[in-house]
């Protein structure tokens, strides 16, 4: 399984903003643009952008849907067997402590090397 650097903030920062680079690479947005979907979401749910209950909203309005990590044994399923058992697709993966990232095509996209983080459900594109 491989990780990838994945920062597309157009300062560079990391900011708490997981979610939005998350969403920008399953989507295949810019950041702005993925930003600024995820406000305007989050102000027609009265939440903000990067509360689950916006994002996820905003990817099933994108043709995702969601999967839960079987529980058979929580602590021991990584992120990196994940991307493992995912070779080809499109994912959202959301984990404890409000931690998302995208993996793509077998590869995790993240701006830090989460691969050893416990997977607690998905979003996949569906076809």
């Amino acid at each position: 399984m491989e990780y990838s650097y994945y920062n597309p903030n157009p300062r560079g920062k990391s900011v708490g903003d997981c979610t939005v680079r998350a969403l920008s690479a399953a989507l295949s947005q810019s950041w702005e643009d993925t930003y600024v979907g995820l406000c305007a979401a989050g102000l027609a749910l009265g939440d903000l952008p990067n509360a689950d209950s916006v994002w996820m909203a905003y990817l099933r309005e994108r043709g995702f849907v969601r999967h839960w990590i079987p529980d058979e044994c929580p602590d021991c399923y990584t992120v990196e067997q994940f991307a493992d058992d995912h070779h080809s697709g499109v994912y959202v993966v959301s984990m404890p402590g409000n931690h998302v990232v995208a993996v793509i095509n077998g590869i995790l996209y993240d701006s830090w090397d989460s691969r050893r983080n416990v997977p607690t459900y998905y979003f996949e594109r569906s076809e």
